[in-house]
């Protein structure tokens, strides 16, 4: 039995939810290989139902459901991998969203509508989330420039008024010309919003507004510096979504 039910936790169950934590129980052998949509469409739920049903029995979701069945001895070590992989995922965006300041998201926001023109800053595999960002602000209708080229974003920083905005993506902040024009835009008196996955970045000293991220410390391919800036991706999404409503 892999969700222990006692009698308190028996009586806050509805008789839908019992269901649910029956199939669960019963088909313990199958859980790593299923969604939570899976078990939905087996006991003709919905996954919310499944989620809810699951929290209930003080596990913090599905995750953490099909996590504790690969750590069984009796399951193979791929499907262990595999769930220790989701796991990094779940820790990082969960960390992300819980540390982030919703004051410091709407001080964005309100920079962001105010700013004349907007330089979007980024160095390597962070460009992905610049261009993303980048290109979804201006689809929202802002003046926006998305650099990457060392030389040009120093020329730029060093001519920025006080009137624009720089955002700057960095994980890990020490991106030597990243913070070269932070300092030049820093000079001016113009406003810069960094958003970062480190506590220790000068970057957090010279900004405006700091929005820092959760980075999980493994990384897959330790040769390269190609961590998942999936934290700096919920950031960014944050800022979109709220500017889009």
């Amino acid at each position: 039995m892999i969700v222990k039910l006692d009698f308190e936790k028996l009586k806050e169950l509805t008789n839908t939810e019992k269901k649910v934590i029956n199939f669960i129980n019963a088909n313990e052998n199958k859980l790593s290989y299923m969604s939570i949509v899976d078990i939905a469409e087996e006991t003709f739920t919905s996954p919310a139902t499944v989620s809810r049903a699951i929290k209930k029995c003080g596990l913090n979701g599905f995750t953490e459901l099909r996590y504790l069945v690969s750590k069984r001895e009796n399951y193979n070590s791929d499907i262990g991998q595999i769930n220790e992989i989701l796991k990094k995922s779940l820790i990082e965006a969960t960390n992300t969203i819980e540390q982030i300041s919703i004051n410091n998201i709407l001080k964005s926001v309100d920079l962001i509508k105010n700013s004349t023109k907007i330089y979007v800053l980024a160095r390597g595999l962070t460009e992905l989330v610049a261009e993303e960002f980048s290109l979804k602000l201006q689809l929202l209708g802002y003046n926006v420039f998305e650099i990457s080229d060392p030389n040009i974003m120093r020329k730029i920083t060093m001519e920025i008024k006080p009137q624009e905005l720089l955002f700057v993506f960095s994980l890990n902040g020490k991106t030597p010309e990243l913070i070269e024009s932070v300092e030049n835009a820093v000079s001016i008196g113009a406003n810069i919003i960094s958003c970062c996955c480190s506590e220790n970045s000068k970057l957090k000293e010279l900004s405006t507004i700091y929005l820092k991220g959760f980075k999980y410390e493994h990384s897959s391919i330790s040769k390269f510096e190609v961590t998942s800036r999936l934290p700096l991706n919920i950031i960014s999404r944050i800022i979109i979504d709220y500017l889009a409503m």
